[in-house]
């Protein structure tokens, strides 16, 4: 009975995971600040606080899963073109991470809020985001990229690695781009996005990343 009537009350409420994601989103913007605590934002908002625990552990859980929802909608806006054509790896990841960057910029105040001034690499609320970046490239098929077209299966398994942890390197310095950029429609980010991916990164000046890089070059070369 209490789980019905729990039901009931979600349904009037139109409390699930995206609402709440809006709520706080809506809180942290007009406030300028995160909310006192749970019970205050669920009375504030007209739902019981239990419903919050229902979908988030507290406000450090809902935290890690903004960017990372706003991720996972750009990968559902790929899957539901349904292109016909064959595209490649590198375009697929260059339509998810254009469509991405769309959605950063639509929730721009509330992420730059949320990302603050400390290292992108240092910052927790990515944890989520992170893991489904590396599943993202995991579903990716880079047989095609020249580097990898030669190397032995040994070599395979290790770019594989590599590779995951060369991309989210690259995924944070676009992000840490599209912070500082101030050009119109942030149209520079979009270049910056496609010219460091065509250019194997080189263009990106990310010390972890190129050493990762050229390690990744200097292996397969010593070793095909």
């Amino acid at each position: 009975m209490e789980d019905q009537h729990q039901h009931q009350y979600q349904h009037q409420n139109g409390i699930s995971h995206e609402k709440l994601l809006e709520l706080y989103g809506d809180y942290i913007l007009n406030h300028g600040e995160r909310p006192k605590n749970i019970y205050l934002f669920a009375k504030e908002n007209g739902f019981e606080e239990k419903e919050f625990y229902h979908y988030y552990s507290g406000f450090g859980h809902m935290e890690k899963e903004i960017l990372n929802h706003l991720f996972k909608k750009s990968l559902e806006l790929i899957a539901e073109a349904d292109i016909s054509r064959e595209v490649s790896a590198k375009e697929e990841l260059l339509n998810v991470y254009f469509i991405f960057f769309e959605n950063l910029t639509m929730n721009r105040s509330l992420v730059l809020f949320l990302l603050g001034t400390e290292s992108l690499r240092n910052l927790k609320i990515l944890e989520n985001l992170r893991e489904t970046h590396r599943l993202f490239i995991s579903s990716l098929d880079f047989n095609e990229w020249e580097i990898f077209e030669k190397a032995r299966e040994d070599i395979r398994r290790f770019n594989e690695k590599s590779r995951q942890q060369a991309l989210w390197l690259h995924l944070l310095s676009c992000i840490d781009f599209w912070k500082k950029d101030t050009s119109a429609d942030f149209e520079k980010t979009d270049i910056y996005i496609e010219k460091t991916i065509d250019t194997g990164f080189e263009l990106i000046d990310n010390e972890p990343l190129k050493k990762l890089v050229d390690l990744g070059k200097f292996l397969w070369k010593e070793k095909r």
